[in-house]
């Protein structure tokens, strides 16, 4: 179990931060950025459910969306420490195939797109929307870390896949497509 006693540490008022390996680095490293955008996520997605939405997507997405949170805080400790190995938290394939298998569930129960779907629609697919860029961005923040660091394959991938199923959950929140908002070439004309 995790205990903290302060809030404030005060470690960081010169722009670093301590990696998980104790490591201190600045605030702006490319690790500590693609974590930022990690956090960010997470809290897009708790606002994604605290939109809600009808009981019946909640029922669906509610526990798959609280099992995404708590895994970002998984994806968030293996990135804070350098390397891919060792006995440290790390995210794994299987991580990554239960992301897919949601998003097949999600995907069966969806109209076939007939035309790009704009963010929007019901507050919770907003949200969702929202919380799928965030992913998208983060995504590509990990995809510059590793171009400076090595870091475990699995986290781009599995950010990748939740920007699917994000979108997908934006889909079922809006009545499982019958709500989406979609594009109309040359509108603004």
């Amino acid at each position: 179990m995790i205990r903290l006693d302060r809030l404030a540490t005060r470690g960081g008022d010169k722009g670093e931060t301590s990696l998980g390996d104790g490591t201190r680095v600045p605030k702006t490293h490319a690790r500590v950025v693609a974590l930022g955008a990690i956090d960010e996520l997470n809290a897009a997605i708790g606002g994604a459910v605290a939109a809600g939405g009808a009981a019946e997507f909640v029922g669906l997405a509610g526990p798959m969306l609280a099992r995404v949170q708590n895994e970002l805080f998984d994806l968030g400790a293996d990135l804070s420490v350098p390397g891919t190995g060792g006995d440290r938290l790390r995210v794994s394939e299987l991580q990554v195939s239960a992301l897919d298998r949601d998003l097949e569930t999600m995907v069966a129960r969806l109209k076939p797109l007939t035309s790009f779907v704009l963010p929007g629609g019901t507050g919770a697919a907003a949200q969702l929307h929202l919380a799928r860029t965030v992913a998208r961005r983060a995504e590509i923040a990990v995809w510059q870390l590793i171009e400076r660091e090595e870091v475990n394959r699995s986290v781009p991938v599995y950010l990748n896949r939740l920007g699917d199923l994000l979108f997908a959950l934006a889909r079922a929140a809006n009545e499982d497509g019958a709500r989406d908002v979609t594009w109309v070439p040359g509108a603004s004309r």
